[in-house]
């Protein structure tokens, strides 16, 4: 028996019964990727990333990511994750015996010399990171897989923006235009409907790139209204390039938006709590549908430009 350990009371469940977890795949993509060349980016090293070995004992038996400080130990010497560690309810999942709070300094400190690629080299980031660096640059690396855009559903799909505008239209049914100008009519008889109307979004295929047009119902408040707004099927940096205006009026009256359009790295919900589009009330989105405001008959109008 290893000095301090003891056998733990309870059979330790085997690796695979962590399977539903959800877990990075840096270590798969890391091993698969084309890209093994030195390479020279903004913000990373100029090297070789490290093809000793040495990084595959950094990954968590259980999780198979690679393990950041503190890395824990039995006293077997078995090492894991401390996200894990509270999976396994402290039981080493090699040896069974009890973890403890055994710290792999070593290994932490090996950590420290090792250089490694991005985990998005396969979307096209061929920086090199510093290990402990590396975690840092990936939760804003410009190359990471977008989010579906869909507000009509909780839609799980990632991807790059090529393979979710086909998703979008495939599987979501979307409607795809091309032009920088449009014209959209809402139209909702249902009194009912009217209260809750959510429609699905429209994509514009603009100067080469694609934009996403929300128009839904929700409560500002207590007050009932109408929103419209646009974003832009990439990053931020690259949507600031962009401008865009929003029209809808009725009976002399006009409303009319002008801003720029928000990235998907932004959420559909994000763009709308902070307001950052057109909002008509309720009473006069009735008022420019005519009749006896008993229909929702709006059009909207806009238009998409590129700041010089």
């Amino acid at each position: 028996m290893a000095p301090g350990g003891g056998i733990c009371k309870e059979v330790c469940e085997s690796r695979s019964a962590y399977a539903d977890y959800d877990v990075p795949t840096a270590n798969l993509e890391l091993r698969s990727s084309p890209f093994r060349k030195a390479t020279t980016g903004v913000g990373g090293k100029h090297g070789m990333p490290s093809t000793s070995g040495v990084h595959e004992l950094l990954e968590c038996p259980v999780c198979m990511d690679l393990m950041h400080p503190p890395i824990h130990q039995c006293p077997n010497g078995h090492t894991l994750c401390s996200n894990c560690k509270a999976r396994v309810h402290n039981c080493c999942p090699t040896c069974r015996y009890e973890l403890g709070n055994i710290r792999c300094l070593a290994l932490e400190k090996i950590a420290e010399s090792l250089e490694l690629p991005c985990r998005y080299q396969i979307f096209g980031c061929h920086d090199i990171f510093p290990y402990y660096s590396k975690l840092k640059h990936e939760q804003n690396c410009q190359f990471r897989p977008y989010s579906c855009p869909y507000a009509g559903a909780e839609c799980s799909v990632t991807g790059d923006i090529p393979l979710l505008v086909m998703h979008l239209k495939d599987d979501h049914k979307v409607d795809m235009h091309d032009g920088c100008t449009f014209n959209h009519r809402y139209v909702k008889s249902n009194p009912q409907e009217v209260e809750n109307a959510t429609w699905m979004l429209t994509v514009f295929n603009c100067f080469g790139r694609q934009f996403c047009l929300h128009f839904e119902a929700f409560h500002l408040g207590m007050a009932p209204v109408y929103m419209a707004f646009l974003r832009f099927m990439g990053d931020e940096n690259e949507a600031r390039k962009f401008s865009y205006s929003l029209e809808v009026g009725g009976y002399g009256r006009k409303l009319i938006w002008q801003g720029v359009p928000r990235s998907i790295r932004d959420s559909h919900k994000m763009v709308r709590d902070s307001q950052d589009g057109l909002i008509i009330q309720r009473k006069l989105a009735l008022f420019f549908s005519g009749g006896e405001r008993q229909q929702l008959k709006l059009k909207v109008a806009g238009r998409i430009w590129k700041e010089q």
